[in-house]
């Protein structure tokens, strides 16, 4: 049984999760390739190394067509229309579609509305949808059967979204870590996002402060965009397995990423 554990160091969003999965092994190309069966406007997906506090971490960007004008928002029906008419596999849509159920029920609990009139402003942008299937695909690439979290730092001060200024952590994240452990960090800035909260909620299967008991075979580390004086920025993703798996090689992620190791970015336009 292949494990994932999330090391929320700093908090956790989408673009975070993507890069240090990334990072720990899965598949760019794979994930493009099917990402690219999602009806979603033109974008560029951007692999970079970047550097945070001493720290080598993979930086995940989606970069929308300049030349396209985005749609403001997408409707919670929509989003959903596109990843089950994709033909993604089996485990990537149906842990996508449960990071938007839990995103779109938050959401729609604080704004008073039905499940199905959310419209989603910041979730609703491609890059955060790319974002979530993409880390679903990071998952299957990685063949991972179950999710452990730390502990989740989600940051404290004010933050300013579609509706004007509002607290950290944003409504719709607390409500997403209603009965998850929190860690207290008190950093004045939104250390985990709705989409970071989202994965949390609907693929977390246990939560632990410390490693559970595995046999390490890869670590990742995915970058946040800002920099943090008190810390560094970066999600940490260890994979590994139960040590019953002996006929798994343990570099068997490992043989089609040494691409990465430069230090120059890579576009791929779609």
């Amino acid at each position: 049984m292949s494990i994932l554990y999330l090391d929320c160091i700093a908090g956790i969003s989408g673009d975070m999760t993507l890069g240090a999965l990334v990072d720990a092994g899965a598949d760019p190309r794979y994930i493009e390739t099917e990402l690219a069966k999602l009806a979603l406007p033109p974008y560029s997906l951007r692999w970079s190394r970047v550097n945070k506090r001493g720290i080598s971490a993979m930086k995940a960007d989606v970069l929308p067509d300049p030349d396209v004008r985005p749609a403001a928002h997408a409707h919670y029906g929509d989003i959903v229309k596109r990843i089950r008419e994709a033909g993604l596999p089996e485990r990537a849509t149906a842990r996508s579609l449960a990071v938007f159920e839990a995103i779109g029920k938050a959401e729609g609990k604080i704004h008073g509305i039905p499940l199905e009139k959310v419209h989603f402003h910041e979730v609703g942008a491609v890059d955060s949808i790319v974002d979530t299937v993409g880390v679903a695909l990071a998952l299957e690439s990685l063949g991972i059967d179950t999710i452990v979290c730390s502990p989740v730092p989600l940051g404290c001060g004010t933050v300013v979204c579609a509706h004007g200024v509002y607290p950290v952590p944003a409504p719709a994240t607390l409500e997403l870590m209603k009965g998850i452990p929190l860690a207290s960090l008190p950093i004045a800035k939104e250390l985990t996002t709705p989409t970071g909260a989202g994965i949390v909620r609907a693929l977390a299967d246990e939560f632990s402060a410390a490693l559970p008991p595995l046999i390490v075979q890869s670590v990742g580390y995915g970058a946040g965009t800002r920099d943090l004086e008190e810390r560094p920025n970066v999600l940490r993703a260890v994979v590994g397995n139960l040590g019953h798996d002996h006929h798994r090689h343990p570099h068997e992620h490992h043989e089609h990423h040494e691409h990465h190791d430069h230090d120059h970015d890579h576009h791929h336009d779609h």
